[in-house]
């Protein structure tokens, strides 16, 4: 292991002469390079896969990534030409939509928007990696590790002496780049070895339980590093995730957990309008904002997966940095004005 000669300068705290510290210290120029492999990578992967790259809104009636009972994020909501609307926290209904056209499933890169404030983990405005294919969660969590595989591949080959200038190391690169089928549990299993520890687990309502942080690092501990952790508790999940047959308290859903904590989720989605609308009366979400959705379902049911990758979160992990406000070119914090 080398020694890191890059370090970031923690220039998030200066929100005002932050882009003139992006100009000046080598941390962000590694970074443009770093972003760039991840695009270009994401691109060749679902291309030879062929899916197709969507070009959708920023904006949408009909939010999705907030809103299950167990997360931790909210939606941001502004105001156009007097219209009511949020900007687009995932637009993975739009990649449903997308599987429709394109069989081998659909694709993009785009700005995901979160109303929590940024911390240590949390970024109000990031990149988001999401794909849907036709098919499981079993196929999409192969189509996952298969993306991170050659994400891993493509930082080591175009950028490895970056990375090891920012992280000390490329171990780790070549660790996922070369890694085998990585360790799955049931959220039920984890929580067993948790010992349902409140410091760990923690219970919002009866059948709602979701991992704390710490929990999340317990288990990477014991994983070596790397741990899906599927089948939460559906109340814990957004409603479009799909029912587990064998037990309908439990959705087709996972989290990869690696780096920081959770960094993929995955899911199935319902296939039809009948157990999408079970699911949006269980989770007491109002039906009217997703009437399209449900429409689509009825008319053009489909088996899908898909997941989302915070781009930001995957590149805290490769330059094994602990912070992710340092991972931003531009700052955009909630409720300030930041320029440029």
């Amino acid at each position: 292991m080398s020694e890191k000669t890059v370090f970031a300068p923690g220039s998030w705290g200066k929100p005002d002469e932050h882009y003139l510290t992006v100009l000046e210290n080598p941390w962000y120029k590694n970074l443009t390079l770093l972003q760039d492999i991840v695009a270009h990578r994401t691109t060749s992967f679902w291309t030879a896969r062929k899916a197709r790259y969507l070009h959708l809104p920023i904006t949408t009636g009909s939010i999705s990534s907030p809103m299950g009972r167990g997360s931790d994020s909210s939606p941001v909501m502004v105001e156009l030409e007097g219209a009511p609307t949020y900007l687009a926290d995932s637009m993975q209904f739009m990649l449903e939509f997308g599987c429709r056209l394109s069989p081998e499933g659909s694709y993009y890169l785009m700005p995901s928007f979160r109303g929590e404030p940024a911390d240590e983990t949390h970024l109000c405005q990031f990149f988001h990696s999401e794909a849907e294919i036709v098919g499981g969660l079993d196929d999409v969590m192969r189509a996952v590790e298969d993306y991170l595989r050659d994400l891993a591949a493509g930082l080591l080959e175009h950028g490895g002496s970056t990375v090891r200038e920012m992280a000390g190391t490329v171990d780790h690169l070549e660790e996922l780049a070369g890694a085998p089928a990585l360790p799955r549990i049931t959220f039920d299993e984890a929580a067993a070895r948790l010992g349902s520890d409140p410091a760990y687990v923690k219970e919002l309502e009866p059948g709602c339980r979701s991992l704390t942080r710490a929990g999340e690092r317990v288990l990477m501990d014991r994983f070596g590093g790397y741990v899906w952790v599927t089948h939460p508790d559906h109340l814990s999940v957004p409603f479009y995730q799909a029912f587990d047959p064998a037990d309908p308290t439990k959705a087709l859903s996972a989290d990869l957990l690696f780096g920081i904590g959770e960094t993929v989720g995955a899911g199935e989605r319902h296939a039809d309008g009948a157990s999408l609308a079970e699911a949006l009366e269980l989770h007491e979400v109002s039906a009217e904002s997703y009437e399209w959705y449900t429409v689509m379902k009825k008319r053009h049911p489909l088996r899908t997966a898909g997941f989302g990758l915070g781009v930001e979160r995957f590149l805290l992990w490769a330059t094994r940095h602990h912070d992710i406000r340092d991972l931003a070119l531009l700052l955009r914090f909630n409720g300030s004005t930041i320029l440029p």
